[in-house]
């Protein structure tokens, strides 16, 4: 079994962007409609997407969530949704917009009870950690605060509370085109070999994920390599078919 591949979409202001290690200073704007780039991720033959409300992860309630519904009404890609989901309210308006599962990072450090309440509403299949990482630690609100969560001992908790998707983050990588930080996912493959995760950061070529797949990592979410022209979608989807 191949890795799972899934492009993301990162929106601030309704547009799609990326940032650099999650600096809203250093912010680069692809394209103003991330519906239709989410058709054309479709039409090259995925399924699965990614999106991030880097508006919501900063205001700490979601704010394009009518963006997610165009999305979703627009394709029929499986899409997990994340930034900003802070109470039930939010939650369920992801849901409510069309979003197959969530990523939850921040409220699993600073409010543990209501993220295990979610995954017993809402199920493992539908609710993925987000375990953000920086020197070690887990990151929480949209980058700007470093808790003092380690990243193995925070994920032994909710695996063992049953949680199954992980997407994890290497801040220092994300947007810089730099390479995946293989050795820290497969520390947390060797810890959790049940997990099914979703490596995110640094990703800069088809090798990089080439190299992911060799390493034995499940998933990887991919942005900035695709709007910098630096992966050919049709090839990496005939790579992934042969």
């Amino acid at each position: 079994m191949k890795i799972e591949l899934i492009p993301a979409i990162d929106i601030i202001e309704g547009q799609c962007v990326r940032l650099t290690k999650g600096d809203y200073d250093q912010k680069t704007v692809y394209r103003d409609s991330p519906a239709e780039v989410a058709r054309e991720f479709e039409s090259f033959g995925f399924k699965r997407l990614h999106v991030v409300d880097l508006d919501g992860a900063k205001s700490k309630h979601i704010v394009n969530d009518a963006v997610l519904n165009a999305i979703t009404s627009n394709t029929s890609l499986t899409v997990d949704f994340g930034g900003g989901i802070k109470t039930d309210g939010d939650i369920e308006k992801a849901f409510a917009s069309g979003a197959a599962m969530v990523t939850v990072g921040s409220i699993a450090v600073t409010q543990p009870e209501l993220f295990m309440g979610w995954l017993e509403k809402y199920g493992s299949e539908r609710m993925i950690l987000g375990a953000d990482v920086r020197h070690g630690m887990i990151s929480i609100n949209g980058w700007k605060e470093d808790s003092s969560e380690e990243l193995l001992p925070f994920l032994k908790k909710y695996v063992e509370a049953g949680v199954k998707n992980v997407l994890c983050t290497e801040i220092s990588k994300d947007g810089t085109l730099a390479g995946p930080a293989i050795d820290l996912y497969k520390k947390v493959m060797d810890a959790y070999p049940q997990l099914h995760l979703i490596a995110s950061g640094g990703v800069s070529s088809k090798e990089d994920i080439l190299a992911l797949d060799k390493a034995g990592i499940p998933a990887v979410v991919f942005g900035k390599a695709i709007y910098e022209g630096k992966i050919n979608l049709k090839e990496l989807w005939d790579w992934q078919n042969a």
